[in-house]
C-alpha cells in the first residue's frame, strides 16, 4: 500500500509539472507578439531617431504657424492675421548688451553694442507691421548687407544720398532725412515696401530684399541670412530654425546651451557657413542633408503606424533640428507645404521627368515656396519633425517618371554617396 501511494504522489507531480510547464508555454506564445512588436517599435524608432532629437523636437521650434496651403504667401505674409507667437521682439537696450559672433562669406564678424540695438528696432518694427519672423530676419540682413547694422550718415558711389540702416535713398519715398536716419522709422518704411511684395513666400530672403532695394544683385544679400537669424535669435531669445549661422553668441538664443537649434554644432554641421551644401558632383546632384544615414529605402514597420509598409525614401540625420536641407539638383519648387499626414514637404522639379521630395519641416521651416527656382545644394529648408516623425531628420524621396526610386542608388550613380 505504501508503495502504491508513493507511485501515485509521483505520478500527480509528474503531472503537476507537467501542466506547469504547457502553462509556461501558453503564456510565452500568447506574450510572444506583444514582446516582438515592443521590439521591433523600439528598434525602428532608435534607428530613425538621432541622439537627442526627441529633447531638440519641440525646443527648436518654439514659434510654429498655422499649416498653410498651396504656394502662396500665407504662411510668412502675416499681415492683420498674423499670429503674435510667429513674431520676434527684443529690447534695443538689453540688446546692446549682448555680443553675437558669426559667419559671413566664411569669415567670423563680430556685431555688439549699438549694431546690436539697431537690430532690435528692425525686429520691433516688423513685429509692429504684422509680420512673422522670416520678414523680419529679411529686413535684419537686409541692413546688415547695406551698413553692418550702424546708422550711416553717407551714401556710396551708387548712391551718394543714400542714408540710415538700409541707405534709403534721399527721393521722397522714404521719408526726410531724420525719416531715414532714425532705426525704427526707416525699418518701418523697408517693411512697408516689403509687404507690398505679395509673392516673398516664393522669393529667397535675398530676391525679397531685391524687390524693395533694387541692388544690382538680386543674390546680393545671401550671404547674410546666416547672420542676421543668429542675431535676431540671440537678442530675442527665440528659435526660429530658419538656418544656421552662430558660431559664438554671448546671452545666447534659447535652445542653443542644449545643442538644439541654430547655433548648435548639429545645426551648422557639414554647411560651408552660408546655407550652401559643401559639394556638389560633376554631375551637378549635391546631398540633400548632411549625415548620417538613419533609414533606408524599402518595407520596414511604420515608427508611427505601427504597422508594416514601405518606406518610399531615406532618412538622413540632416544637422538636427534646426540643420539645413538643401536642392539635390537645380530645379523648380512645384510644392511647399505640409501634405495630408502634416509632413511639411518641399518638391522640385528637375525636368527630364524627375522630382524629388523632401520631407518634415516645420511650419517655419521653409525658406523657398512655389515657382522658386533653385541651385544644386543651395538651402531649400530646415530640418524639422513635423507630421509622421519621432525626431528631427529629413525624409528625402526622388520620383523617376512618377515612379519612386531607392535614392541611395539613385544618389551613388550621379556622384553623391552617404
Amino acid at each position: 500500500m505504501a508503495g502504491q501511494r508513493d507511485r501515485a504522489v509521483r505520478e500527480r507531480r509528474l503531472v503537476s509539472g507537467r501542466n506547469g510547464l504547457w502553462l509556461v508555454a501558453a503564456v510565452a506564445i500568447l506574450l510572444a507578439p506583444g514582446l516582438l512588436l515592443g521590439a521591433l517599435v523600439a528598434a525602428t524608432i532608435a534607428s530613425s531617431s538621432l541622439a537627442g532629437a526627441t529633447a531638440c523636437a519641440t525646443s527648436g521650434f518654439s514659434e510654429l504657424l498655422s499649416p498653410f496651403t498651396g504656394g502662396g504667401d500665407a504662411a510668412f505674409t502675416g499681415g492683420g492675421d498674423a499670429m503674435p507667437s510667429a513674431a520676434l521682439e527684443a529690447d534695443p537696450a538689453a540688446a546692446a548688451k549682448l555680443t553675437v559672433s558669426t559667419l559671413i562669406d566664411g569669415e567670423v564678424v563680430e556685431f555688439t553694442g549699438v549694431q546690436l540695438s539697431n537690430a532690435a528696432h528692425i525686429l520691433g518694427a516688423g513685429r509692429a507691421a504684422g509680420l512673422v519672423s522670416r520678414d523680419q530676419i529679411i529686413g535684419v540682413m537686409t541692413a546688415i548687407g547695406e551698413s553692418t547694422l550702424r546708422v550711416l550718415d553717407h551714401g556710396d558711389a551708387a548712391g551718394p544720398d543714400s542714408r540710415g540702416l538700409f541707405q534709403q535713398r534721399d527721393n521722397g519715398a522714404w521719408g526726410s532725412y531724420a525719416d531715414r536716419m532714425d532705426p525704427q522709422v526707416s525699418a518701418g518704411n523697408f517693411f512697408s515696401a516689403l509687404l507690398a511684395v505679395t509673392e516673398r513666400a516664393a522669393l529667397t530672403p535675398s530676391e525679397a530684399a531685391h524687390r524693395v532695394q533694387g541692388n544690382a544683385d538680386p543674390q546680393h544679400y545671401t550671404k547674410y541670412w546666416p547672420a542676421a537669424v543668429a542675431v535676431s535669435e540671440t537678442i530675442s531669445g527665440r528659435i526660429t530654425s530658419l538656418g544656421a549661422g552662430a558660431i559664438v553668441s554671448v546671452g545666447a538664443a534659447a535652445g542653443s546651451a542644449s545643442g538644439c537649434g541654430p547655433g548648435s554644432a548639429a545645426a551648422a554641421l557639414g554647411t560651408g557657413g552660408a546655407g550652401v551644401s559643401t559639394s556638389v558632383s560633376p554631375s551637378g546632384w549635391a546631398s540633400p542633408g548632411s549625415g548620417g544615414l538613419t533609414d533606408t529605402f524599402g518595407n520596414r514597420f511604420h515608427p508611427t503606424e505601427l504597422e508594416w509598409r514601405m518606406h518610399n525614401g531615406i532618412d538622413l540625420a540632416a544637422g538636427g533640428c534646426g540643420g539645413q536641407i538643401w536642392a539635390a539638383q537645380a530645379g523648380t519648387v512645384v510644392e511647399a507645404a505640409p501634405d495630408s499626414s502634416g509632413n511639411g514637404t518641399i518638391r522640385i522639379d528637375h525636368g527630364a521627368g524627375v522630382v524629388t521630395k523632401y520631407l518634415h519641416m516645420e511650419a517655419d521651416g521653409y525658406l523657398v515656396g512655389v515657382g522658386a527656382t533653385v541651385a544644386a545644394g543651395q538651402q531649400i529648408g530646415v530640418t524639422g519633425t513635423s507630421g509622421q516623425s519621432t525626431g528631427c531628420h529629413l525624409h528625402f524621396e526622388v520620383l523617376v517618371e512618377g515612379s519612386r526610386v531607392d535614392p541611395l542608388l539613385f544618389l551613388a550613380e550621379r556622384g553623391v554617396g552617404y
